[in-house]
């Protein structure tokens, strides 16, 4: 998916704005007899500009939410482009949230939406949960911070063990201490600074620069240009390529950690790197990482060559929810449904694209596993080695 998207609205009855309604056929004269006038004495009617459209259409959008607006207005006294993160701001204005239930959102004015934003990735159990809901509720009760391991964060470990196969981990808050986490790593173990991002041949970045790379990072299956696969063959060739080079890989699953699958791109691929960050999904809404590795990657963590820490990481109500969505929410069963689903999705966004594809505008539709978006067919898989 794609990180700006806007929710879809579900609409209770269809509203035509006055400038589409311009562009309609012409009225046919009332004596067709006669000789059609000539000149410029009448013109039909004009097919409104895209910018003509979409100023309706945001006329609309902003008509329907006027608490929203005021309280768009009074945001920017007080909070930074009047919104909580730089990714909220949006024309013509933010849609400010009541609350969520299921695959619906509701805004302060009582519009409802289907979630297809999905909170950037991170609502894979939708929204209220009953299971994330009482594991929360349970944990709030008995203390949300205790700056000390529990039971949880042990069971989350093993359970995110046996789905994609990296012995030993770590928790973080977010997706952005994860791979920071996971590139300092490297950094720590190799003694070396360079760190490659997808971006042009890898080894000849490895040749030119002998004895100072550090590793690489990258998305096993890329997200944030629609949804990318790799080769066959590419990640595994990759992951020898770096090793012959003293080198390690990091994938970022931070976004494919469950939605790719219960056990990630790395399951669906077959290669498992060195380290793996894991974020958003992950803990059912709750905001919580995690940092796998390899036995000898992790023991320069738990012997102190890199110290991994963070006031919250780990943290008991985290660990609660995170628990609850590995072992009771992203079950084998809720896994069929989800195809069963995407496939709908795929479908009917394939019949979308055949329209703009007839009028030579590239579309096209990307699919794995709980994802699937429509946009530019300019998609590449990612280059040889």
């Amino acid at each position: 998916m794609a990180d700006k998207q806007a929710a879809h609205v579900e609409s209770t009855a269809t509203e035509v704005p006055a400038a589409i309604g311009l562009a309609t056929r012409p009225v046919a004269p009332d004596h067709p007899s006669q000789p059609a006038p000539t000149g410029d004495t009448e013109r039909p009617a004009s097919r409104p500009s895209l910018a003509d459209i979409i100023a309706e259409q945001e006329r609309i959008f902003i008509e329907r939410q006027p608490e929203s607006a005021r309280l768009a207005a009074d945001a920017r006294q007080a909070l930074a482009g009047g919104v909580t993160s730089s990714w909220q701001i949006s024309r013509p204005q933010p849609v400010w949230l009541s609350h969520g239930s299921g695959s619906k959102l509701y805004d302060v004015d009582g519009n409802d939406y289907v979630d297809m934003h999905g909170g950037y990735g991170v609502s894979l159990a939708g929204h209220g949960h009953p299971a994330i809901v009482a594991a929360v509720q349970n944990q709030v009760t008995r203390g949300t911070h205790f700056a000390q391991p529990t039971r949880d964060a042990l069971t989350v470990a093993r359970e995110l063990t046996s789905r994609f196969g990296l012995p030993q981990w770590r928790f973080a808050n977010s997706g952005t201490e994860a791979t920071m986490d996971a590139v300092h790593l490297m950094r720590a173990i190799t003694g070396r600074d360079l760190v490659i991002k997808v971006e042009g041949w890898v080894d000849r970045v490895l040749r030119e620069y002998p004895g100072q790379v550090a590793g690489m990072i990258l998305e096993p299956i890329m997200m944030n240009a629609g949804i990318i696969l790799p080769d066959p063959g590419y990640l595994a060739g990759l992951k020898d390529l770096l090793h012959a080079h003293d080198a390690l890989l990091a994938f970022d699953e931070v976004k494919t950690g469950l939605t790719a699958g219960p056990g990630g791109a790395t399951r669906l691929t077959g290669v498992t790197p060195d380290i793996i960050c894991l974020a958003k999904a992950i803990g059912g809404g709750i905001s919580v990482a995690a940092i796998g590795g390899s036995h000898q990657v992790m023991q320069h963590v738990a012997n102190g060559d890199y110290e991994m820490v963070g006031t919250f990481n780990g943290n008991p109500m985290a660990m609660a929810a995170t628990r609850a969505m590995l072992q009771e929410v992203a079950t084998p069963e809720a896994y069929q449904r989800i195809d069963a689903l995407r496939e709908r999705a795929v479908e009917g966004s394939r019949a979308l694209a055949v329209p703009a594809q007839r009028r030579r505008l590239p579309a096209a539709v990307g699919q794995v596993r709980a994802v699937a978006d429509i946009g530019a067919a300019r998609r590449e898989r990612y280059r040889q080695i």
